[in-house]
């Protein structure tokens, strides 16, 4: 009778740890996606694809592809903090750790900037401020 509520003890420890199982969409895997689609204007992506991106930040991204880029606009989650700051670090730090080819040439406190390619066949990358607790994402092929 004791190893059966030994068992059962053990199964209530782990079951907290199974259900906080991080199941979400990978920022990375959405970058990546994105910026695979930029050669052929995005044509290949949806609104949903690029929210991935926003989702350690907020719930709430609008993404759309139109004029040649792929943008993504939210709110941060804690808006009454001011942590647009944190959250437009956070994005260059994920553009930064999940395309490791791509280069790093601006980095002002509202604004990251990324590219990759050749000039004339380059893929910028802009995540920026828009207001104090939003950010924009922006992805264009040159």
């Amino acid at each position: 009778m004791q190893a059966k509520a030994l068992i059962a003890t053990a199964f209530l420890w782990l079951a907290p740890l199974a259900a906080h199982a991080d199941d979400s969409a990978s920022p990375c895997a959405a970058l990546k996606r994105i910026v695979a689609a930029a050669p052929q204007h995005f044509a290949s992506l949806s609104p949903a694809d690029g929210r991935a991106v926003a989702q350690p930040y907020s719930d709430d991204a609008q993404c759309t592809a139109a004029h040649g880029a792929y943008q993504c606009l939210w709110s941060t989650r804690n808006a009454d903090t001011g942590s647009g700051t944190d959250a437009l670090e956070g994005v260059g730090a994920d553009i930064a750790s999940c395309l490791p080819t791509a280069t790093h040439d601006g980095n002002a406190p509202g604004r990251q900037h990324f590219y990759l390619g050749e000039r004339g066949s380059r893929t910028e990358i802009t995540a920026q401020s828009d207001g104090a607790t939003r950010v924009k994402l922006t992805v264009s092929h040159q």
